[in-house]
């Protein structure tokens, strides 16, 4: 298990309100570039070795896809009722052992 440190930095990598249109526009693009990382890392990883382990990755790729539905879905449901959407996302780094 890791032990984890205090967090070093912060990035506000999303922050406002959009309508359904646009959010899903901003969520899409951060899932699918997620998505694109875990398809690359797996290819990477089957490249000298068609055994290996990428049950993470796949498993990754299969949710991801899922939030993306979901997400899609409540831009659907905010359209329809004439609402718009706020997003704040904060990634958190920080340094573990």
């Amino acid at each position: 298990m890791s032990t984890s440190k205090e967090v070093l930095h912060k990035v506000q990598l999303v922050d406002g309100i959009f309508t359904p249109t646009e959010a899903s526009d901003v969520i899409s693009s951060l899932i699918r570039e997620k998505i694109n990382f875990h398809k690359l890392h797996r290819l990477s990883m089957c490249e000298g070795n068609v055994n290996s382990d990428t049950a993470y990755d796949d498993s990754r790729v299969t949710e991801l896809t899922e939030e993306r539905k979901e997400f899609k879905a409540i831009c659907r449901e905010a359209k329809l009722m004439g609402k718009k959407i706020k997003i704040n996302g904060i990634l958190e780094i920080e340094i573990i052992d």
